[in-house]
């Protein structure tokens, strides 16, 4: 029961890094090309997907079942290829990211190359690589589907709902005219201020879950618990709000004293709240 290919599992780890590598570099240089550096935002999805499919391949042939092989491919391939499709159709033709443009002026006539890769594609390419590797790791458990491989599929699938609808619902409520000017408090927003991270760390706990058909799976806990860190204080909830509290002031505190600021709940009743 304790058997796992750990040689296999480390030449996996091996190839994924050169493949990782391989891709944002390629990213790397087409941003060069169209002067566009935060293009990187698309491809984050899509790198785990280049992880999953690679360590599918690397599988074939090995002691992992292979239900639960494909399992493993294509709940990581859904989700990022879908956040990859979004962030697309989000960002592309508004021009370069402010974070990113003001991230290069910055550089001070440092190295070019050296700095993009210190501070924006080899952070990407390692936290990637990293946060991937229950993915790398369940596609060599042997044992075969059970119960706790629902169990997975039932929270990855209910943390895709919330981001998949989260992200639906703002990109509707952005896209009427109506609604310019205000703040988006309503779906899954009235439940939770983020639904999307929510949902993505979900994800994540669910593709670590398929990891414990193997005892040694729970070795991989850390990524779940470092998505969410990055997903709620690193660059996402923390920098969105400190934008959001810049922008919309006493409306935005309203907001966040009746909404929870991750796990949903329903909205508390407050006193009152400032108009406008």
């Amino acid at each position: 029961m304790y058997d796992y290919p750990w040689g296999d599992f480390a030449l996996n780890l091996l190839v994924t890094a050169v493949a990782v590598v391989v891709f944002f570099a390629i990213v790397m240089a087409i941003a060069q090309r169209v002067n566009d550096h935060s293009i990187i935002d698309i491809t984050w999805g899509p790198a785990f997907v280049v992880i999953a499919v690679v360590s599918w391949l690397m599988s074939a042939g090995s002691d992992g079942d292979d239900t639960r092989r494909l399992i493993v491919v294509l709940l990581t391939a859904i989700w990022g290829l879908r956040l990859g499709l979004y962030i697309g159709r989000r960002n592309i033709g508004k021009g370069e990211d402010p974070r990113y443009t003001a991230l290069l002026r910055s550089r001070k006539g440092r190295p070019l190359i050296p700095f993009l890769v210190k501070k924006i594609y080899g952070m990407q390419a390692v936290l990637a690589w990293v946060v991937s590797i229950p993915v790398q790791f369940a596609v060599y458990v042997s044992r075969g589907v059970d119960a706790l491989v629902v169990v997975a599929i039932a929270i990855w699938t209910i943390g895709f709902l919330f981001e998949a609808v989260g992200d639906w619902q703002l990109s509707r409520f952005k896209a009427d005219p109506a609604n310019a000017g205000k703040l988006m408090d309503r779906g899954l927003w009235a439940w939770t201020r983020h639904p999307n991270y929510f949902g993505d760390a979900c994800v994540w706990v669910g593709l670590f879950l398929l990891t414990l058909g193997s005892p040694w799976g729970v070795l991989t806990v850390f990524s779940p618990i470092l998505m969410t860190w990055l997903l709620t204080t690193f660059s996402g909830a923390k920098l969105t709000e400190k934008g959001m509290r810049r922008k919309r002031g006493p409306e935005f505190d309203a907001y966040v004293a009746r909404t929870s600021g991750f796990f949903p709940r329903p909205p508390r009743k407050v006193a009152s709240e400032p108009k406008g």
